[in-house]
């Protein structure tokens, strides 16, 4: 298109105010337009803006609908002409217009139902005959906006339709589609809540309530904002704006505008006419904040073709910038402005007593602005989105009239049905946070989406149509695109939905399997959006998916076994999963309780023994659903059968000297021991028959002996007291396979193995890569410092730090640098790049120094342990399996004793126990691993920890030490005449718990 007007007159700049010409006279006091009314109708400038109910400006064409719901087009002249045409629409019998717009060719004209209708623009005026969108069906527009060739229409449930031209993609249509002759749905945009429209010439931009901008079409100029000049057949968003609380867009002919909650302007695209207010004629890639403007609080921004006009209701002024070729600037002086200028004449401020509201309108080449007495006079329409409001809640749940509730019926039916209306329902009032980037926060108001529930559960005809409604969305909802904005539907429906009802379930069951099928991005988004909800509507939601697969897997266990309910049982253990994933990621974390399911134990219990195999062989996949001892229960289980099966049940025995431990346990893993045998250990020269003591006590023994500092086996971290595979060249080349044996070894029989690993090594072996928190456990100081380097906040302080991709350590008495990528020495740490620096520092501690070590301990756990299930065990878990409980709670174990021989009123058994109570810590840990080998708590904690308590029935109780059978857990007791025998000759036991226990 040639731009016609702008050869009349010799381009000029204007720069600063002192260049400004006296203003010229405005045609009127109520609706002033620049440049003057010349070329068109005498009657335009006797127009009462009281009767203007809205205005629309494109090619030279003044549509102005009145308050009396007509419309009224005036042409300008043409070829130079000194008075235009006027022509009034003749609309259908009743109808009333509320919204118009235009393009090249047409008119688009939205009655106050929401009908659009299109009308054919010629050169000397426009058709009687208005054609009605058909194609839009029973849609209700609330917006409209027009390009040159193309068109845009939202509807009141969210949907955004656009048609026409397709040259660049600005009906978000495939680039080989030339034109789009009817409406056609955005599906880019579906499910998020707009706020506003705009088109360009060629460009379509829309904005969320959110604050998200997106944009595509023609970008030759950066009219889209992305930092390039490519052409986007699809909405794209803009994230250079993110943060930036954008709350209104506008578009010109090849430029854009977008207004802050704030009142900051920002502009990019063409920039040759000085439209983007930068003091340059530069086309701009991204949005760039006029400066000029700066400090300074907009109130409207509007682009013309070539021109912008921003109004600023706190100072009473208008100001314009860009081609002022037909004085469209309202200075008098046809020339370019490159920067904003006031037009020359103030209006009321805001506070002043005058209630004198300002539109101002800008076109292809004018410029209007409307005053008016009353607010009420220019239409302040409803344009917006279909949505929950608190007072429209109270009317639905109050309301009793048979003939309204038809009415509000539909409006359920049309909010419910609609991802976008649900989601622009709930938005926090927060703006501060509401404005964030959507990815980061999922700003839905659950506290708000709670109580809407409670409202309307206790109605069951409101509840029955959002339950009805619900379902026609459950049936799109699948097929909506995957961004943030959207799928915020996914967090509030299952709160619409959790009351324990069958359709509530049934609806449920339906929103787990769109979760699992989406795409894993999408799945990604959602984990995000998950992650960010506060901690109590977070439980909230694991507890609705947890009570509904709890619920179907009993009725799975209880009735018949069908594939669809198995198919049932398994989805939402998937979405379980992720929200488990979720939460083991979160800084605040639920309990893991909460995502156990009890009914899981009905299985062991089944008569038909090889139906719950099958079932539990289902579930291994969701372990987080197992209680603790469930699975070791199930480990157990599984170790006994596969002992049983290995040659009948035969034993491996491992005969070692005390004295020399550890070389004889070392001689036996390398030769003669059979893996997958029960493990029998014996003391050489000491009586007695494993049953279980005998062996958890050599496990305790070599734990100590191999975590030796003089063994140089592990690296010791003094202030953490773990340890961690030594990065020093080891004596024994297959040491770490051995250990991994052993380690294995304990699993398989059910022995603890105090071995003091941190968390991080369960995780690797569970396959979680550690993370800046493990390495606080295994070395606070060295964690605590790069959480240092993470957290602050002033780039000089990090340079000051002198740090680079380097680690410091010794190897074979040597001090050595290590870089931790590629030149890391010749790399500073800085603000952008400390992250990685951490990244690279962890995985250097728990992976690439450790890569072989780490996998032969793992090859000779495998080997120890050949039993699968333990990889039910959460790392968490599987290390206490392991390492047992250091948690004690003496109390608990007085409470849970029992007695043979005794009772518990008897004197020797309250003096043993008020003996055992004042003992130190210490010893009485000692006592610990004198009656069991182990001064550790199994997994099942103190809890069920049971002790026994036997008489020794001897003689003469006084001259008898206290004697322990390792096996059973029995502590024998003589019956000693008082309390100061039971003490002395309880702390020489104590002393020698090696030597004093039983088989």
């Amino acid at each position: 298109m040639t731009r016609k007007s702008r050869s009349r007159k010799p381009r000029t700049e204007v720069g600063t105010r002192s260049d400004l010409p006296h203003p010229s006279p405005l045609q009127s006091k109520a609706l002033l337009l620049f440049p003057e009314a010349v070329g068109y109708h005498p009657s335009l400038c006797k127009e009462d803006p009281g009767t203007i109910r809205q205005i629309s400006c494109k090619q030279g064409c003044l549509a102005i609908v009145k308050t009396d719901r007509t419309v009224i087009v005036y042409d300008r002249a043409e070829d130079g002409g000194c008075q235009g045409s006027l022509k009034r629409i003749k609309l259908n019998k009743g109808a009333k217009v509320d919204l118009l717009d235009g393009e090249a060719s047409h008119l688009l004209i939205l009655s106050s139902e929401g009908k659009l209708s299109e009308h054919s623009i010629v050169s000397r005026g426009v058709h009687s005959k208005p054609r009605l969108l058909k194609e839009l069906g029973d849609k209700r527009i609330v917006q409209i906006a027009c390009g040159d060739h193309h068109s845009l229409a939202l509807s009141k449930g969210g949907e955004l339709f656009a048609w026409g031209q397709n040259d660049y993609g600005q009906v978000a249509a495939r680039r080989e589609i030339n034109a789009v002759k009817e409406p056609r749905l955005v599906w880019e945009l579906e499910g998020i809540p707009l706020a506003k429209i705009a088109a360009g010439s060629a460009h379509s931009v829309a904005l969320s309530v959110f604050g998200t901008v997106y944009s595509w079409g023609k970008n030759a100029f950066g009219q889209l904002g992305l930092g390039d000049t490519e052409d986007r057949c699809s909405p794209t968003i803009m994230t250079a704006l993110e943060h930036k609380k954008t709350a209104f867009v506008s578009c010109g002919g090849e430029h854009t505008a977008v207004l802050s909650k704030d009142g900051l302007v920002c502009t990019f695209g063409d920039g040759s006419c000085g439209q983007l207010g930068h003091n340059s004629r530069r086309n701009e890639l991204l949005p760039r904040l006029v400066a000029e403007l700066f400090g300074a609080r907009v109130s409207q921004v509007a682009c013309g073709r070539w021109h912008t006009l921003v109004y600023i209701a706190d100072l009473g002024e208008i100001y314009s910038f860009g081609s002022g070729a037909e004085g469209q600037l309202g200075q008098g002086a046809e020339c370019d402005r490159l920067i904003p200028l006031p037009i020359g004449r103030e209006f009321n401020r805001v506070g002043d007593t005058s209630e004198e509201l300002v539109k101002i309108i800008a076109g292809e080449n004018q410029s209007i602005v409307l005053l008016l007495k009353e607010k009420k006079s220019y239409a302040n329409l409803n344009r917006t989105i279909a949505r929950v409001e608190e007072e429209k809640t109270d009317k639905w749940v109050s309301n009793s009239d048979p003939n309204c509730w038809q009415t509000m019926k539909q409006d359920v039916k049309l909010i419910f049905s609609s991802a976008a209306c649900i989601n622009g329902s709930f938005v926090k009032k927060s703006r501060a946070k509401h404005f964030r980037t959507p990815q980061e926060v999922a700003v839905v108001d659950m506290s708000a989406v709670l109580l809407f529930h409670e409202k309307i559960s206790t109605k069951p005809k409101v509840f029955t149509a959002v339950i009805n409604a619900l379902k026609i969305l459950l049936q799109s909802v699948l097929d909506f695109p995957g961004s943030p904005e959207a799928l915020r539907v996914l967090l509030i429906v299952p709160v619409l939905l959790r009351r324990k009802d069958s359709q509530s379930d049934h609806l449920l069951l339906e929103l787990a399997q769109t979760i699992w099928f989406r795409p894993q991005k999408d799945k990604q988004l959602l984990e995000s959006l998950w992650a960010n909800l506060e901690i109590a509507f977070f439980k909230d939601l694991v507890s609705i998916y947890q009570r509904l697969a709890t619920a179907k897997l009993s009725s799975l266990i209880e009735h018949t076994r069908y594939p669809e309910e198995t198919l049932q049982v398994v989805l939402l253990l998937h979405v379980l999963r992720m929200l488990y994933e979720v939460n083991c990621r979160r800084s605040f974390r639920i309990q893991e309780s909460n995502f156990h399911i009890p009914e899981v134990k009905k299985m062991l219990a089944l008569p038909d023994i090889l139906k719950g195999a099958e079932l539990l062989r289902e579930l291994f996949e969701f372990p987080f659903i197992f209680e603790m001892e469930v699975k070791v229960f199930l480990h157990q289980a599984t170790c006994d059968t596969l002992k049983m099966m290995t040659n009948f049940g035969m034993t491996s025995e491992l005969l070692v000297r005390r004295q020399h431990l550890v070389q004889d346990t070392w001689q036996s893993l390398r030769n003669e021991y059979r893996n997958h045998h029960a493990l029998r250990v014996r003391f050489v020269d000491e009586p007695g028959i494993d049953d279980g003591g005998p062996s958890q006590e050599f496990f305790s023994i070599i734990s100590r002996d191999l975590c030796a500092p003089e063994e140089q086996i592990f690296r010791h971290f003094e202030e953490s007291h773990l340890i961690w595979f030594s990065h020093q060249v080891p004596a024994q080349e297959d040491i770490y396979f051995l250990i991994g044996k052993l380690f294995g070894i304990a699993l398989y029989n059910m022995k603890i193995a105090a071995f003091p690993f941190p968390l991080a090594l369960f995780k690797k072996m569970a396959n979680i890569q550690p993370t800046l928190e493990d390495l606080k456990e295994l070395s606070p100081v060295v964690g605590s410092n790069l959480q240092a380097v993470l957290d602050e906040d002033y780039e000089d302080v990090i340079e000051n730090m002198m740090l680079d991709f380097t680690i410091t350590e010794e190897h074979d008495g040597s001090i050595v640098d290590i870089e931790l990528k590629e030149n890391g020495a010749n790399i500073p740490v800085t603000k952008c790049n400390r992250k990685e620096y951490v990244d690279a520092y962890v995985n250097y501690m728990f992976s690439t120094s450790v890569e072989k070590k780490f996998g032969d301990f793992v090859r000779g756990f495998k080997t120890g342990c050949p039993n699968e299930i333990w990889k039910l065990f959460l790392p968490a878990e599987l290390r206490v399996v392991l390492l047992g409980h250091t948690e004690y709670d003496w109390e608990q174990l007085e409470k849970n004793a029992q007695y043979h021989g005794y009772e518990r009123s008897d004197e020797t058994i309250k003096d043993f126990w008020a003996v055992f109570h004042a003992l130190p810590e210490e010893k009485k840990k000692n006592f610990l691993s004198f009656l069991t080998g182990t001064d550790c708590f199994p997994a099942q904690g103190m809890e069920r920890f049971t002790v026994t308590i036997a008489d020794l029935r001897k003689e003469d109780p006084d001259l008898w030490y206290p004697e322990a059978s390792t096996c059973s857990r029995v502590l024998h007791l003589p019956r000693y005449s008082n309390r100061d025998v039971l003490q002395n000759m309880l702390l020489v036991a104590l002393e020698n718990d090696e030597k004093f226990g039983l088989s």
